[in-house]
């Protein structure tokens, strides 16, 4: 049985509820609104009356006072809907902007809260489309379309009791022809709404794979794959499109069918009218009443039925947004927290622990891993890649928590601790340093945010990156580009460093810190993270073994095991592995 699109009264529901919570903060606008609202319909049906009085009192009576009288009436009127209207529109769209804005806020606070594992399964570029598309849909829809439903819906209702009490025949003839009007709207309104959801859906899909190329362009020159990357993404681009014209075929369908059935019905009335209007029975100000009012509720369905399919958008796009709003985060701190981990040994210990990627079930990452790392230690990590080492950071870090075993902080399973308080106690610094496209200046203090400029530039001197800082064209204040693209490898990695070194860490993770350094800018960070490393328990990653001669411990690894551990000397005679490694990189084992 195929999937259908379409959600279950109760997710419906759901999303009304919690696009209703967003708006309840700003009630009184609301309020405000619909006061202004409810006057503009008065004023609007009062026109009517205008109307009659115009059409009987002055051309058919030619009275030129009678006519002047209601001429200024339908004037003051207008100036008075205008009004009315300022105030609703102002109102209603500030709302829904207001609205927009905290929904943004929302989704981007709770996003930032959520672990790392989330986003193994669920793409970036997919969820900024929809922190932004759908953010600006509901934007349309809080502040216009809702507007419009709920102005069309009361001077629809006013002008039928008005038309029931002028006239109750023609009346009648108006209300036959609804149930006509009504079931285009409920047909065409289904196959609008499951189709909105796959055009948003589709618009998100072209947004990521443009995201993914942009960020990977040098990759993709660099393989001459342009004109296959064009190819790939006018297909996504004309998918959606195929989409999108579904969906507004069935949405001009649904207006030409309504338009047609609306006036259909009006021009019967009006056959009817007239033919009363030649009999007698009803006077010609009557009959331009009641057109005024039938010609209200015409268009009052019209736009109900406009407005519907962009409601039935707003559901599907609540229904997105409210799923990113209200994701759980897998790392929570515990309810209660019996100690913190700046009062821990700065040691750490692994328990027999075993690890899989949520995205990757079946491959253990860790299997039954156990390793100790003692207070003010230096501990390198080894091995081939697939190993695990990277997983051991991840840990630490605690971006996943092991499916069984413990990592310990000081005697203390880090899962009893918060884990801002955690993470406070690392410093790390990543083979691919990650950098903003903020100044210099911020990049190194998000280490410490309050740090004076001068803490700032002694931790880029500790790091020998003083220097070329300084050449940059405004210094410290100079813009890095998008993931520090106007940098160099080694002057990302300084960058990095210089960033761990201002934040003082108790604990220190270094994923091949010196990797993209040349042989001068290493043997200048070298010295540098020596010095940084005193008095402080770090973890190395390398694959250069000549950086981590120094180590107290160096543990070797192969897929998610520790296979030996020792000095540099001792696992030379003792592991196979590590020989192995050391003679490829050496050219003897000496």
């Amino acid at each position: 049985m195929p999937a259908t699109t379409e959600q279950p009264p109760a997710t419906k529901l759901s999303s009304i509820a919690q696009l209703l919570r967003l708006i309840a903060p700003y009630r009184w606008r609301w309020v405000c609104a619909v006061i202004a609202l409810l006057f503009t319909a008065g004023i609007t049906l009062t026109i009517g009356q205008g109307v009659r009085m115009v059409i009987d009192d002055g051309f058919v009576a030619g009275s030129a006072s009678q006519l002047q009288q209601g001429i200024y009436l339908l004037l003051g009127l207008s100036v008075l809907m205008a009004g009315g209207t300022f105030v609703r529109f102002y109102l209603v769209s500030w709302l829904g902007e207001r609205v927009s804005a905290d929904i943004r806020n929302a989704v981007f606070n709770n996003i930032v809260s959520l672990s790392p594992g989330y986003f193994d399964n669920n793409r970036s570029g997919e969820i900024m489309s929809r922190l932004t598309t759908d953010t600006t849909l509901l934007q349309s829809i809080v502040g216009s379309s809702f507007s419009l439903a709920l102005r069309s819906s009361i001077s629809t209702t006013g002008a039928l009791i008005i038309l029931v009490i002028t006239n109750l025949k023609l009346t009648l003839v108006i209300l036959a022809c609804v149930p006509l009007v009504l079931a285009p709207i409920l047909i065409f309104g289904r196959r609008v709404r499951a189709l909105s959801r796959q055009s948003q859906d589709s618009i998100a899909n072209v947004g990521t794979y443009a995201g993914e190329i942009i960020t990977q362009l040098k990759t993709v020159q660099s393989y001459t794959r342009e004109d296959y990357e064009r190819e790939a993404f006018g297909a996504e681009v004309e998918s959606a499109f195929a989409i999108a014209r579904r969906r507004v075929k069935q949405r001009a369908v649904l207006m030409a069918a309504v338009i047609v059935l609306v006036f259909g019905a009006l021009s019967g009335m009006l056959w009817v009218g007239g033919n009363d209007v030649l009999n007698g029975t009803m006077s010609a100000g009557d009959l331009g009443a009641f057109v005024f009012y039938a010609m209200l509720v015409a268009m009052g369905v019209a736009t109900m039925s406009e407005v519907y399919g962009d409601l039935q958008r707003a559901v599907g796009a609540t229904d997105r947004l409210v799923d990113l709003m209200t994701a759980k985060a897998t790392i929570l701190p515990p309810d209660s927290i019996e100690v913190t981990a700046a009062k821990l040994a700065a040691e750490v210990s692994f328990k027999q622990v075993n690890f899989s990627y949520p995205s990757r079930p079946e491959q253990k990452a860790l299997d039954d891993f156990s390793m100790h790392i003692p207070e003010g230690k230096v501990v390198a990590l080894v091995g081939p890649s697939g190993a695990g080492k990277s997983t051991v950071f991840e840990l630490m870090q605690r971006f996943y928590d092991p499916q069984s075993g413990a990592v310990l902080l000081g005697d203390s399973d880090i899962r009893a601790l918060s884990p801002t308080d955690l993470r406070q106690q690392l410093g790390v610094v990543s083979q691919h340093p990650a950098l903003f496209s903020a100044d210099v200046s911020h990049n190194i203090r998000y280490g410490k945010p309050d740090a004076s400029d001068e803490e700032v530039q002694a931790a880029a001197r500790a790091a020998y990156a003083h220097d070329f800082i300084e050449q940059l064209p405004e210094g410290y204040a100079s813009f890095l580009g998008e993931q520090g693209v106007r940098l160099s490898g080694g002057q990302k990695q300084r960058i990095a460093i210089a960033r761990a070194i201002l934040k003082n860490p108790r604990l220190l993770l270094l994923d091949e810190a010196t990797s993209a350094l040349d042989t001068h800018s290493e043997q200048q960070v070298q010295l540098a993270l020596e010095t940084l490393m005193q008095n402080r328990t770090t973890l190395i990653i390398a694959h250069r073994l000549s950086t981590i001669l120094h180590a107290d411990k160096i543990v070797v690894m192969d897929h998610g095991k520790q296979v030996a551990s020792g000095t540099h000397q001792q696992l030379l005679k003792d592991s196979e592995l590590y020989a192995k490694l050391a003679a490829a990189q050496f050219g003897s084992l000496t």
